[in-house]
């Protein structure tokens, strides 16, 4: 019998494993993408006063660490969900075919077991 690697891997995760993914899925989410926006405009017009690299530096350290890399989690819990969607819809299809060939085995069996039973018959009636 085929097993549901899903509830596999859920099963086996740890305390920590679990809190990890919390905040995973906390920060990757387009709400927090949102609070990270606001603040890092917090500190916007201070680099702006600041200069060019004040405002390089907070473009690459402040606006996108924050909020880019919260919307690419967003993104990649989307490929995430749906992959498990997949997986579980391949289960389910792969448990039903494993049902069908079963099936399908047991009619092949018993239309052999029929076949040899009348080839038996046609021996004997010859022999006797």
């Amino acid at each position: 019998m085929a097993i549901n690697v899903n509830k596999e891997h859920k099963d086996s995760l740890s305390v920590l494993d679990k809190a990890a993914l919390f905040i995973t899925a906390i920060v990757g989410t387009m709400w927090c993408a949102i609070f990270f926006t606001a603040l890092a405009c917090v500190s916007l017009p201070e680099a702006l006063r600041g200069g060019t690299a004040t405002i390089i530096s907070w473009i690459a350290q402040t606006f996108l660490q924050l909020v880019l890399l919260s919307i690419i989690m967003v993104g990649q819990n989307l490929q995430s969900r749906h992959s498990e969607l997949r997986a579980d819809a391949d289960y389910k299809t792969n448990l039903e075919s494993e049902r069908k060939i079963e099936d399908i085995i047991k009619r092949l069996n018993a239309i052999e077991n029929e076949k040899l039973d009348k080839i038996l018959q046609l021996l004997e009636s010859k022999s006797s």
